[in-house]
């Protein structure tokens, strides 16, 4: 009733693909895209039983680690995967170590693969079989897989960026453009123009820090962002957003803010420290920052500093004010280098996201898991949209949102030391961690998706 094939990894050439389904005549084919697996007792036929009874392209299910150590013994966690939605579109999304296709579905969906990857030939054919039905996701844990990359998620969190990875990463691109073309949700390099001088501002320029119980490093924070050289009359501030901090933090906050008033009297051109301390409700890394750029002293342009990062140089705050003003756009992002908590860098070094081009940059955005950083807003299309009150994905939900309609500038200069250290909010979570993570962010990119494609049908 089955056939089984080893694709070796979600990177595998169109030709491989071809050439496995040529013969197959079972009416389910199982695909392994990961070695050494051990199925539960009658876990596939339980697979194939979900997939007559549902008719589904495509069945995947939860699984069990296996995690080996040194001397030959092994320990055993659950790995759950999570749902596929039609933003489910990173090329990297885990579906486990093995999927049952319907052969039928396989078959069409490898005839119409009109192009010849030599590493995104899996990504293409699971992006066709969505078009043709749906993908379940089987909540129950079918089969044990042996789990070789026992790095934390902090350690992970950076693969898809690595420039050793370029090549893969072109072709995951192209794969994409090509599904969003077929699905009605492509955008042409169209863009709204802004008028960046719109509106009256006391300030060019806000730095925002949002911050929550980071008594070790806001400190850093705040004089980084208070430190930076404007040559040009550009006259910026820097707001703290404080979520309830209960280590200390805010006591750092004020005692900075009194220097700041006092050495602004002697120098009253130094950049002003703004406090906002938030009530007990929920707000999130959003909702501090939806107080922050609705400040009544926020600057024209709202640029990112988080509270366990440093900027590069005394000259980011002026680069960005003026790609804004060379790029006429809604938003820049920056470069950064990743560094341990003392600023030595760490591979892979310098995160640029060249990726990202002006004509189809919106369009990868779909594909890739962020836009890059630092980050810095107009601030008047900020307070039109806000942010979602969400400690995770917040940014990416913005950025999504502002490329769908305006042009997004880039600065490929260094701007940014992005810290990584063991308090980072990605540093090691678990696999319900991650798996929520995915799933918001997916559930982001579905939603941005169904806004393009209603809109690319208004426009026809």
């Amino acid at each position: 009733m089955t056939t089984a094939f080893n694709l070796s990894g979600r990177v595998c050439s169109s030709r491989d693909i071809r050439h496995l389904v040529e013969s197959v005549d079972t009416p389910y084919t199982l695909l392994y895209l990961k070695p050494d697996i051990e199925w539960i007792h009658f876990g596939m036929e339980r697979m194939e039983q979900i997939m007559r009874d549902t008719h589904a392209v495509m069945a995947y299910s939860d699984r069990f680690h296996k995690v080996m150590a040194a001397d030959t013994s092994y320990s055993v966690n659950q790995a759950p995967v999570i749902d596929y939605q039609s933003g489910a579109l990173r090329d990297d999304f885990d579906f486990g170590a093995v999927v049952m296709v319907r052969t039928d579905a396989l078959k069409t969906a490898v005839q119409s693969m009109n192009e010849d990857y030599m590493y995104a030939g899996w990504y293409d054919l699971r992006l066709r079989l969505s078009e043709r039905g749906e993908l379940v996701h089987i909540n129950e844990f079918l089969y044990y897989e042996v789990e070789k990359d026992t790095r934390t998620s902090g350690e992970k969190l950076f693969d898809y960026v690595d420039p050793r990875n370029r090549a893969v990463q072109i072709e995951m691109e192209q794969c994409v453009t090509a599904y969003l073309k077929r699905i009605g949700g492509y955008l042409y390099p169209k863009f709204k123009n802004v008028d960046i001088h719109e509106g009256e501002f006391e300030y060019e320029a806000s730095v925002i820090i949002p911050c929550k119980n980071r008594v070790r490093t806001i400190g850093d924070a705040i004089h980084s962002a208070l430190s930076q050289r404007v040559k040009a009359p550009y006259k910026y501030n820097v707001i703290v957003v404080d979520d309830n901090s209960t280590d200390g933090t805010v006591e750092v906050i004020r005692r900075l803010q009194e220097e700041n008033r006092q050495n602004r009297v002697a120098c009253p051109d130094m950049p002003e420290l703004i406090y906002i301390a938030q009530d007990t409700t929920w707000h999130a890394i959003g909702g501090n920052w939806n107080a922050a750029f609705h400040h009544c002293k926020c600057g024209r342009f709202a640029i990112q500093l988080d509270s366990d990062d440093m900027y590069y140089d005394e000259t980011t705050v002026q680069q960005f004010i003026e790609a804004f003003h060379a790029q006429n756009c809604a938003m820049v992002v920056g470069t950064y280098q990743l560094t341990d908590f003392n600023g030595n860098p760490l591979p892979p070094g310098v995160i640029d996201h060249k990726e990202w081009t002006e004509d189809n940059g919106r369009n990868n955005a779909l594909r890739i898991n962020g836009l890059g950083a630092p980050r810095a807003f107009w601030t008047p299309l900020l307070r039109e949209m806000n942010f979602p009150t969400t400690k995770y994905g917040e940014d990416y939900a913005v950025g999504l949102r502002v490329c769908r309609e305006y042009r997004i500038g880039r600065i490929y200069n260094v701007l940014y030391n992005c810290r990584r250290w063991d308090d980072n909010s990605d540093a090691n979570c678990d696999v319900e961690a991650m798996n929520r993570n995915n799933l918001y962010k997916d559930r982001i990119r579905t939603w941005e998706l169904q806004a393009r494609i209603a809109m690319n049908a208004t426009a026809q």
